[in-house]
């Protein structure tokens, strides 16, 4: 009977620690959420350092926005020092046909937006326009700021 009575209490020992270590069958989600927040105001905080452009008072016009396309636009910028901007990076004006070639080539749209600070030249816009043209880019948008005077809005002074 020591024998019987030995097993019988392990058994019952084992279903009394079987209860406490029994695996959770929940998945604790509150730590994944947390991490996800903490990423998310980071993003939201480092999202708008990330945008990088080049500083340039674009002049002001009636016109309307153009529609958005699903690449990003490819852009020249003439600085008020009369520098080219292709994109982000500064080019001697010798090499922005061979340049803008080579990075059409891989794109899907054709349009090149224009950007010209206003205290730049005519002139020098036109320079550039026409060696655009001459390069066979045909697509060449001008960027302004909107809020410009309309024409019916000039008073005869």
């Amino acid at each position: 009977m020591g024998a019987t009575a030995n097993l019988k209490n392990v058994k019952q020992s084992r279903r009394r620690h079987g209860r406490r270590s029994a695996p959770m069958s929940e998945i604790n989600v509150t730590p994944f959420v947390d991490v996800m927040l903490v990423l998310l105001i980071i993003f939201m905080v480092a999202a708008p350092m990330l945008t990088v452009g080049v500083d340039v008072e674009l002049p002001k016009s009636a016109a309307d926005a153009l529609e958005s396309e699903n690449e990003e636009p490819l852009t020249i910028t003439i600085t008020k020092d009369g520098e080219i901007v292709l994109q982000t990076s500064t080019i001697p004006r010798e090499e922005l046909i061979a340049r803008l070639r080579g990075v059409a080539a891989e794109r899907t749209s054709n349009r090149i937006f224009l950007r010209a600070d206003g205290a730049i030249s005519y002139e020098v816009v036109m320079q550039i326009m026409g060696a655009l043209n001459a390069g066979g880019f045909q697509d060449i948008g001008l960027v302004t700021d909107i809020g410009g005077p309309a024409l019916n809005d000039v008073s005869d002074e």
